[in-house]
């Protein structure tokens, strides 16, 4: 792989860092140690300016550039998982309960080698955003961010992040333009209706009866009401009713996701939810009532950032391992809150044959951090290049 030199040279460094990071995993937007652990190395570099709590304990970092230019962001999450470890390395968790079972350590240590680079050559105009954001697993730690001034305050116009991708080699680049992974929402449906003895059914309005029937019609959203050529996921995930064997219950519960890339697409599917859940409990003697909620939006990469940024990682990595074609996926990633206000892409970096992603086995590989470092800082130098003299 052709990293940059210097860059190469942090590796034994990035390696401490992410070990580091791994044994101290914090969950969601309460990152404050990892933060603070950012905070001091962006001091050591000479970073310019260090702003911390935006979006909680989100940091940013501003890298000033040699003369006058856009900003450009580049973004890193920072929290872990809610889930045991079971690596057996003599860096695992030191936390209960908790690991990068994600990457976000690796994530983490990429960009702050992108960082310590940028700071010492500072071979680009304008400035550089570094973006270190909690609560991507859980809370959206993105919106917040942007929630609390993250583009307009920096003056950021266009962004970048990776995440690392198992069963890929390591170092190697994978995206594609447009739709990359989909909109997340999450629904629960509660049903009502009447209780009583489960040998005189005919007294009761049976809400499992309900329930059943709800499971089989909202399938028929995605079979007979959207285009064949757009793509969704409707998946009812839970069902909860009843105590004991010989009891009719009063109520019942579904829940379930809603995956999607296109917002026409995700309104139809609401709309038809809205109308099947009370017309189908409705038409069985009971009632229902929908909580639809809304989560991450669809990550859209800009097609001409998305190639720009498969230029650059083909100058770092080599042509053969770039793929800037694949097929897009129904995860989601906050990150999406942050390409809806400005232009960018997200991409991921090759983990090799490590367990997978939100696995008790998971390590993000320490051999990746020079090209994800080195790709993340030749895009701020290509994006932004000094004038000619």
């Amino acid at each position: 792989m052709a990293v940059i030199n210097r860059i190469a040279e942090y590796f034994e460094d990035m390696k401490e860092w992410r070990q580091h990071l791994h044994a101290h995993p914090e969950l969601d937007m309460d990152c404050h140690q990892t933060a603070a652990f950012v905070v001091e190395k962006l001091r050591a570099f000479g970073v310019d300016e260090i702003h911390e709590k935006i979006g909680v304990s989100g940091v940013v970092g501003i890298i000033n550039g040699q003369g006058d230019g856009p900003t450009i962001g580049l973004r890193a999450d920072m929290d872990a998982l809610p889930m045991p470890e079971e690596t057996g390395l003599p860096y695992a968790s030191t936390v209960e309960g908790m690991m990068h079972a994600c990457g976000h350590d690796g994530h983490t240590t990429m960009l702050l080698g992108a960082a310590r680079y940028l700071a010492e050559t500072r071979k680009f105009s304008g400035r550089v955003a570094l973006i270190f954001q909690p609560g991507e697993e859980g809370s959206g730690g993105a919106r917040f961010m942007v929630e609390d001034g993250l583009i307009d305050r920096f003056n950021i116009s266009q962004v970048f992040g990776q995440h690392s991708l198992p069963k890929s080699p390591v170092g190697t680049i994978e995206t594609c333009p447009g739709p990359l992974l989909a909109a997340a929402d999450d629904f629960e449906i509660h049903i009502t209706g009447a209780g009583g003895h489960a040998a005189s059914p005919h007294e009761s309005v049976d809400p499992v009866m309900i329930a059943v029937n709800l499971y089989q019609n909202l399938q028929s959203i995605v079979t007979r009401n959207v285009d064949p050529i757009k793509t969704v996921v409707l998946s009812l995930t839970q069902i909860h009713a009843g105590t004991t064997h010989n009891v009719v219950p009063e109520t019942a519960m579904l829940g379930g996701t809603v995956r999607s890339f296109d917002k026409d697409v995700q309104a139809l599917v609401v709309e038809r939810m809205k109308a099947i859940v009370h017309s189908t409990a409705e038409m069985m003697g009971g009632s229902a009532r929908l909580t639809y909620n809304y989560g991450y939006p669809a990550t859209i990469n800009d097609p001409v950032k998305t190639e720009f940024a498969c230029e650059v990682a083909r100058e770092v990595v080599g042509a053969p391992n770039v793929k800037g074609d694949i097929a897009p996926t129904m995860g989601a990633e906050d990150f999406s809150f942050m390409l809806e206000q400005v232009p960018g892409a997200y991409f991921y970096i090759g983990n090799g044959d490590s367990a997978y992603l939100h696995h008790t086995k998971y390590d993000f590989n320490d051999e990746a951090s020079p090209a994800g470092a080195s790709v993340l800082a030749r895009i701020v130098e290509r994006a932004q290049p000094l004038a000619a003299k």
